[in-house]
């Protein structure tokens, strides 16, 4: 396309959420409890898994940096949104717009990541379990969680750096909540196919395979529970395992129906009101399926509240 029909855009404006201006302020406090309880439960288990000698193992090493990944997940979106909802004209800078999707790419990419890497650690904790020290050991652990940062870097890195190769003409209003790369796509004016080719291979990198490694994962583990002649094992290892496949139901199950099997009357508003699912409410139930039906996790706030009780009056 001609220069002469190109602009140079300085910022997009975000149309937020599909949300009634009466309702707004509704919204506004339900949104706001929302990110404070994402992170304050978030924060109070990574707090608990560094302070609580007891939780110094595998399964709450990954489970702090989900916790962290969370955390940081839902900040990407969340203060702009609120910060949107409570002005006039709710834009973002095209820097801010690149570095939200930089970001919104990498935490995304990582917590995906880092739930495989807890199905494989529960998959050798059941079906392995005499081999499981052996097998998780600290440097395996620590080279797992380095690998999950490391590709969520590289992918975020790519998938940015070819949106900001992308020319964009005078239409620059977003129709979502946050610097969407499918909805960058759509304000392009040059050529998309690398992009969308890339977007393509990552899905598959991302969503796919890590998915389907969890499946399979969790298929060979309710094999090894089926075989435990105690009934008391296998609903100790069903336990175990729920509060995962919990958080995989809803992180994958509202991104894959999203972006893997897109229907031709997918409006903007549902397209967004399911990017709530996996951006706001996921980060937010992560503490609680973890914590609160989790007998290490309440002992650990007992230890830690106790020992921060005796400092005091000593």
């Amino acid at each position: 396309m001609s220069g002469k029909n190109q602009t140079i855009i300085s910022e997009f404006i975000l149309l937020g959420l599909p949300i009634d201006p009466e309702q707004q302020n509704l919204f506004y406090a339900l949104f706001l409890a929302m990110y404070l309880t994402t992170d304050l439960g978030n924060l109070i288990i990574i707090i608990l898994i560094c302070f609580d000698s007891h939780l110094h193992t595998p399964m709450y090493l990954f489970l702090s940096n989900l916790s962290f990944s969370d955390l940081c997940f839902s900040s990407v979106t969340m203060p702009k949104l609120l910060q949107n909802m409570q002005s006039q004209v709710p834009s973002i800078p095209y820097a801010g717009c690149l570095t939200q999707m930089y970001f919104f790419q990498f935490f995304g990419g990582l917590e995906s990541f880092l739930l495989v890497v807890m199905a494989y650690d529960r998959y050798v904790a059941i079906c392995f379990p005499l081999h499981y020290t052996a097998i998780m050991s600290p440097q395996c652990c620590l080279s797992l969680v380095a690998l999950s940062w490391v590709l969520s870097t590289f992918q975020a890195v790519l998938q940015t750096l070819l949106a900001a190769r992308l020319s964009f003409c005078t239409d620059n209003v977003i129709p979502h909540f946050f610097c969407d790369l499918s909805a960058l796509l759509k304000l392009a004016c040059s050529d998309t196919q690398v992009n969308e080719l890339v977007i393509f291979i990552m899905v598959g990198f991302i969503l796919i395979f890590p998915f389907l490694f969890i499946i399979i994962s969790y298929v060979r583990i309710v094999s090894s529970i089926l075989k435990v002649p105690s009934s008391r094992g296998i609903c100790k290892a069903f336990s175990t395992c729920g509060s995962h496949l919990s958080v995989v139901s809803l992180f994958y199950g509202t991104i894959i129906v999203l972006y893997l099997f897109p229907s031709a009357d997918n409006s903007p508003i549902k397209e967004t009101v399911m990017a709530v699912m996996y951006t706001m409410v996921t980060p937010m139930l992560n503490p609680f399926i973890y914590s609160l039906r989790n007998r290490d996790m309440k002992g650990a706030l007992g230890r830690v509240f106790c020992k921060r009780q005796t400092l005091s009056f000593l």
